[in-house]
């Protein structure tokens, strides 16, 4: 049960939403009469200066004032369009970078916890902050070594932040859970595994070993990759609070004139970053989850280099192979194969038909293939895909939605880069390379390998197994000729309980019984 204090937090997060117009703000259509009234009752209650405001501003001012945790959690709704749709879904993806910074003292005296080493002994020069969000901020810095002052970039975790946040989740928890108890329709998103999804997310966030040690996995895997790179991580100098990593010198891909007046080619670009980003999905299932144009830089050299990678994201094998096929069906209008893999893959439930789903995914195939190809959208494909499997009763499936809501990111950055962007085009080098490699006679060849490395391992424990399997034989037949037995520490701490328990209850019956005496007197 939760507590007072989460109570209260909610209904103060509930106050701040109203006022700051968020709750007048949203969709009412569907919602049911009485809760058609409170929307009303709502917009009266609301600022006047909230009123006139956009909603994306409205937003962002309530996240903003009801403190960290919250912000992390717009920013994790801005990634599950599913959820709460794709217009609030863009609007919450504002909430980037926009939190205050906390005193540099504070910054330093973390790092010096964190590392058990003075800053002065760590830096050459350590600068005010000059980013903030809602996890960590951002200070330049310099360290001395032989080539000379070398600048780094240094990323310290917001003071209090864990614990604010684990105040913040029980109610988020409660919300959940009131979601799913009155309001059937939500079950099907399963709003308790999305916050224990955000629960996991936030705490590897908020341990920067864990993202140092993501830019170190995705800086192996694109090594010889064209025209792509992440920072280097400085492992001395990195610990559970602070992540020390190469400073990058180089233009945001936001700002194209920027781009354009270093002499970089904008079209090559888009077609490097959808590349990039296809060949981290598919071939490693291992892709930067947050890549909007705040976190993309261009050096000098041409090359695309990702900072700030708190939030990635896997795809098993399994889910690449089904992801392809899904693609592949499009692209040949096998809507039946379509189907058919969502139906092996578990993502709809086996009580729908088949063909009926075939014929729902037709409307979404037929309409592209008459388009030109610059104007076809992958990730609008997998919207609209995800809009026809709710129909179905489609299960929500996180690693699936992060993966289509970071390709539409990622698409729409190719676009501000080339306005005439040609997916497809782009694309098409990656995927077809990958469904070569995977979904013909190489995957068979893989597969066989792999199942013959699995029995291999086994054949290796069978031995180990043959053992415990006799010792248990043996000891369930003893146990079923003598009963169960205990050793004499066990019976004592068993005895133990029960009588801490018979204490216990005997106490709450004299408690009971003297609350009923009390209003016996009472009422006589």
């Amino acid at each position: 049960m939760a507590s007072l204090g989460t109570y209260l937090r909610l209904a103060r997060a509930g106050y701040i939403l109203v006022r700051e117009g968020v709750v007048s703000s949203l969709p009412a259509d569907d919602l049911p009469a009485p809760a058609r009234f409170a929307h009303s009752v709502a917009g009266l209650l609301a600022r006047r200066r909230a009123k006139s405001a956009e909603r994306s501003d409205r937003l962002a001012r309530a996240v903003e004032r009801l403190g960290p945790s919250w912000v992390k959690l717009g920013q994790f709704l801005a990634t599950r369009p599913d959820v709460v749709g794709v217009d609030i879904a863009n609007d919450l993806a504002g909430l980037q970078d926009r939190m205050t910074t906390f005193p540099e003292t504070v910054a330093r005296r973390a790092i010096e916890e964190s590392l058990g080493r003075e800053v002065s002994d760590l830096y050459a020069r350590f600068d005010p902050p000059i980013a903030a969000a809602s996890i960590a901020q951002v200070h330049p810095a310099e360290i001395a070594d032989a080539d000379g002052a070398r600048k780094v970039a240094v990323k310290v975790v917001r003071p209090g932040v864990r614990q604010r946040f684990k105040r913040d989740l029980e109610a988020f928890y409660l919300v959940s859970h009131l979601q799913e108890r009155f309001i059937p329709s939500s079950r099907r998103l399963r709003p308790v595994e999305i916050t224990k999804t955000l629960e996991q997310t936030t705490r590897i966030e908020m341990d920067l070993r864990l993202e140092a040690a993501a830019l170190s996995e995705m800086a192996e895997n694109t090594r010889d990759d064209p025209g792509f790179r992440v920072p280097e991580v400085d492992w001395e100098r990195t610990g559970r609070d602070v992540v020390t990593m190469e400073w990058i010198d180089g233009t945001k891909m936001g700002d194209v004139e920027g781009l354009r007046a270093a002499g970089h080619d904008l079209h090559a670009l888009a077609d490097t970053l959808i590349q990039s980003f296809l060949r981290h999905t598919l071939r490693d299932g291992f892709f930067h989850a947050d890549m909007h144009q705040g976190n993309l830089f261009v050096d000098p050299d041409g090359m695309i280099v990702a900072v700030d990678m708190g939030i990635v994201s896997r795809l098993h094998r399994k889910e690449r192979r089904f992801l392809a096929e899904i693609l592949y069906g499009f692209i040949t209008r096998d809507y039946r194969r379509v189907a058919d893999v969502h139906f092996e893959a578990g993502y709809v439930p086996a009580r729908h038909d088949p063909a009926s789903f075939a014929q729902a995914i037709r409307a979404i195939g037929e309409p592209i293939h008459g388009q030109p190809a610059e104007t076809i959208s992958m990730a609008r494909l997998l919207t609209l895909l995800f809009e026809v499997t709710e129909l179905f009763d489609m299960e929500t499936r996180p690693e699936l939605v992060m993966l289509q809501k970071t390709m539409v990111v990622v698409e729409g950055v190719a676009r501000t880069l080339n306005p005439k962007f040609n997916m497809w085009k782009a694309a098409e080098p990656v995927v077809k390379s990958w469904i070569r490699d995977n979904l013909g006679p190489k995957r068979i060849a893989t597969d066989v390998k792999a199942g013959a490395i699995a029995a291999l391992r086994l054949a290796e424990q069978l031995p180990d197994l043959a053992t415990r399997t006799e010792r248990l034989a043996a000891e369930v037949g003893e146990m079923a000729e003598n009963g169960l037995r205990f050793d004499d520490a066990t019976s004592e701490a068993i005895g133990k309980a029960e009588a801490r328990h018979t204490r216990s209850g005997r106490i709450a019956l004299w408690v009971i019984a003297i609350a009923l005496v009390a209003i016996a007197l009472r009422l006589y």
